[in-house]
């Protein structure tokens, strides 16, 4: 299978495409390698794709819709898995365009793009920051989710509205993935596991907010992998025969959302004390 991926230099980016290399599939990396975090890291993980031979890769923005097209079109992928995005939640208060460019117009070229070339199934990553205020847990996909907090949450909201207008109005397979607070081998130093272990290890205090009474929902990189790997070939059907429960399945469109977590609350205070 031809798999095109973008964020493959990101965390689970790397994560997936070095899984379906091993497995045998053909995958076109694209990532534009910003500064968010440091770029090293970045390269540390595409130096150890790039050694296998089913792997190419091109370096560029999302935004850049003339270099995004010629690696599609040239690659003629079966299946589109778009990771690539501005991450980030507190980072959003500091600089939320560049949220809007690469989540919403870089998204938006993608979904343009695999509709031209009629992939069998588009894969976008969402977050679970898309409930925002809701209070009612565990989170369900058909829940109504129209209160997000910050720009981020709001921009991977919009992906989501526009990519089932898309899928709506052109038959375009699509299924959005909620991510979970992901964590393992090779993750982001932003994020809290590698933040707090580093200022244990540098005998420094913890930055925490809301004084830890907070809880989160933390997912193990190896089963987000395997997640997005089976449903490569779940792909979503206007009219599907099989009922599932509390299935986000649209009623308008081939279009799809799939909660990628655990259920198991954590609560951040234990966290730290793990």
């Amino acid at each position: 299978m031809k798999i095109f991926i973008t964020g493959t230099s990101g965390f689970i980016g790397f994560a997936l495409a070095l899984k379906l290399l091993k497995k045998g599939h053909k995958i076109y990396g694209y990532d534009s390698m910003n500064h968010y975090y440091d770029v090293k890291l970045k390269r540390s993980r595409y130096q150890i794709l790039r050694k296998f031979k089913n792997f190419s890769f091109s370096k560029g923005l999302l935004e850049n819709q003339k270099k995004l097209q010629k690696s599609l079109l040239s690659f003629k992928p079966n299946i589109i898995i778009h990771l690539a995005a501005q991450a980030g939640v507190r980072y959003s208060l500091i600089e939320p365009r560049k949220y809007l460019s690469s989540n919403i117009t870089g998204t938006f070229n993608i979904i343009e793009i695999a509709n031209k070339i009629k992939v069998k199934h588009l894969l976008i990553a969402s977050t679970s920051s898309a409930y925002g205020a809701n209070t009612i847990s565990p989170f369900k996909e058909v829940d109504k989710s129209d209160t997000q907090l910050s720009v981020y949450a709001a921009t991977k909201k919009a992906t989501e509205n526009i990519a089932h207008s898309y899928s709506s109005l052109w038959k375009l397979p699509i299924t959005m993935l909620r991510f979970f607070t992901v964590y393992g081998p090779w993750g982001r130093p932003d994020m809290a596991l590698f933040k707090f272990t580093d200022a244990i290890l540098k005998n420094k205090k913890i930055d925490i907010y809301n004084n830890g009474e907070m809880y989160r929902d933390f997912t193990f990189i190896d089963d987000v992998v395997k997640s997005v790997e089976l449903l490569i070939n779940k792909i979503p059907k206007l009219k599907s025969k099989n009922k599932v429960k509390n299935d986000s399945l649209s009623s308008v469109a081939p279009f799809r959302i799939v909660n990628i977590g655990n259920q198991k609350k954590v609560y951040l205070k234990n966290f730290i004390k793990e």
